[in-house]
């Protein structure tokens, strides 16, 4: 399988006054037409992985790497006027919470029909047209209806369903999912991992799910990569990931509460020092 994502020793920093802060470690791995899940605790780089892989970390961050390329189209040092040629149509990004990724005063066609007009230049009857289609695709019941809403007329569901319509209308190669079913409760969580799944495989697509979501990761994903403190620590199959060594991955493992074995207390991550060399 040819590596669609080829990243190798991924870098990122932010200045600090007390002096700069390693965000991402040394990252490195490939991604096929697959879907690789990243799950850690907050704050061990993983939406600062995607945001960096889709060039939308702010300016005073540094980052760096010896090889970061899309279907071998160099992303190092690529000015801005190229990424926005990119974004949206070769690969996108699908953010935790659709009420703060929406802009409220554009109704919901509009928005949809973004990617089109911006990267395609289709007509406003085609644009219209495709989005509707786009629209059920995500398994909206009354497209014609919620085209016209505006975002604070959407469910938490529904608005997720519309983020994903407004990534995918395009056809990307890739499409970076952060946490994009935290905010939803259980059903709708199923509901939109359907989705994405059909999706990702009727499209070829390859998917980054971004999670802290284990149970998520395990049942969804073809690979997984683990990260601590900015580091991948491990990498493992998904269906393997029951079996994974590293201490802090069993750690994690442990932790996941249990319907079968109810605990009255969970268990916590026991941190090595030598996790971050």
């Amino acid at each position: 399988m040819s590596a669609l994502l080829e990243v190798e020793k991924l870098n990122v920093t932010f200045p600090g006054r007390g002096g700069e802060t390693r965000a991402v470690r040394d990252v490195s791995f490939t991604l096929g037409r697959e879907r690789l899940g990243i799950v850690g605790e907050s704050g061990s780089g993983k939406s600062t992985t995607g945001r960096a892989i889709l060039g939308l970390l702010s300016g005073s961050a540094r980052v760096s790497a010896q090889k970061l390329s899309l279907a071998g189209q160099d992303l190092r040092d690529l000015p801005e006027p190229e990424w926005r040629k990119l974004r949206g149509k070769r690969i996108t990004m699908v953010m935790q919470d659709p009420k703060y990724s929406l802009n409220p005063v554009k109704n919901v066609g509009w928005q949809v029909e973004e990617p089109l007009r911006l990267h395609l230049r289709t007509s406003r009857a085609d644009a219209r047209k495709r989005a509707l289609a786009m629209l059920e695709a995500v398994q909206i019941r009354d497209p014609e209806l919620v085209y016209q809403l505006y975002p604070h007329q959407l469910s938490g569901g529904m608005g997720q369903r519309v983020m994903i319509a407004m990534m995918l209308i395009a056809e990307p190669d890739l499409l970076i999912a952060d946490e994009p079913t935290s905010a939803l409760d259980v059903t709708v969580q199923n509901e939109v991992l359907r989705i994405l799944d059909k999706l990702v495989q009727d499209r070829g697509m390859g998917l980054i799910f971004i999670s802290h979501n284990l149970t998520i990761v395990s049942s969804f994903c073809d690979r997984v990569l683990v990260m601590y403190g900015g580091k991948v620590v491990e990498e493992c199959g998904a269906s393997e990931l029951s079996k994974a060594t590293h201490p802090y991955t069993r750690a994690l493992i442990a932790s996941v509460p249990l319907l079968t074995e109810p605990r009255a207390q969970l268990a916590t991550v026991t941190r090595d020092p030598a996790w971050l060399t």
